[in-house]
């Protein structure tokens, strides 16, 4: 679906999920190296978005340096509330997230759903309140090996996908993020092809849904096993604009080649 024109419009977002690692003095070190890191290597920003997902805990560190230093790395939540205040223990406001400039925020990464037994309504929810509050979603799908051997690979992510737009409200911006369950922490990719063909799918549904100007803007990510060594591969796809990050974004020289792959449209 992807033409020439519209890969040439989505820039690339490379997306760190940090997951339950690293504390707030960590994470300072942290985006500090993979900033000087990056400029070191003369990386164009132009040509690859760079996000960071760290804990709750370490966001308002994380957001000081950034704006401080005026860095050029973006930062979101790793999840949000439905809710936006009330009797919720435990649970973070997309309000706050707001208060602390985070731009993006991941919603129904495989092990909420897994975990915390988030379903496709609750995920919907989720990216309602995202946009409620001017916050992008990153919308996580994907289907277990289960799932892949009875429904094949596409079937289970473009129904979650199709449940969870219900939640995005018109004229918002979203990222859609498909990450088999099967490949994360495994070490085992989907190859570049098959995350082709699940990621044009998604962008179909998009279209359906959203119409076909929010399909060709929206980027779609592949997570999932992404390391420096098969992002090249990923990245030559039409319809994958980018990589959500698990392991591989707390290893600094690792997830700065990952950033500085710069898509090259038609290679």
């Amino acid at each position: 679906m992807a033409d020439m024109i519209s890969q040439n419009q989505r820039v690339p977002l490379i997306a760190g999920n940090w997951k339950m690692n690293l504390d707030h003095l960590q994470s300072i070190a942290f985006v500090q190296k993979l900033a000087w890191t990056l400029k070191d290597a003369r990386h164009d920003f132009a040509t690859a978005e760079v996000a960071v997902f760290p804990p709750f805990t370490d966001l308002r560190s994380v957001q000081t340096l950034v704006n401080a230093d005026d860095l050029p790395i973006a930062f979101g939540g790793q999840d949000l509330s439905a809710h936006d205040s009330g009797a919720y223990t435990g649970e973070i406001s997309g309000a706050f997230l707001k208060a602390l400039d985070t731009k993006y925020v991941i919603v129904g990464h495989s092990e909420r759903r897994q975990y915390h037994g988030e379903t496709d309504a609750d995920i919907a929810a989720k990216v309602a309140a995202a946009h409620r509050h001017g916050i992008v979603p990153i919308i996580c799908v994907g289907e277990t090996a289960e799932d892949l051997e009875q429904h094949g690979p596409s079937a289970v992510p473009v129904a979650q996908l199709r449940v969870a737009l219900e939640g995005a409200a018109t004229g918002s911006d979203i990222v859609v993020a498909y990450e088999p369950v099967w490949a994360i922490g495994s070490g085992l990719a989907a190859t570049s092809e098959q995350a082709q063909q699940v990621c044009a799918a998604l962008r179909g549904v998009v279209a359906e849904v959203l119409g076909d100007d929010v399909a060709e803007a929206t980027r779609i990510l592949y997570g999932g096993s992404v390391k420096a060594s098969n992002i090249a591969g990923f990245m030559r796809e039409a319809d994958v604009d980018g990589a959500l990050v698990g392991g591989a974004s707390l290893l600094l020289e690792e997830f700065a080649s990952i950033v500085r792959f710069q898509k090259h449209v038609g290679t």
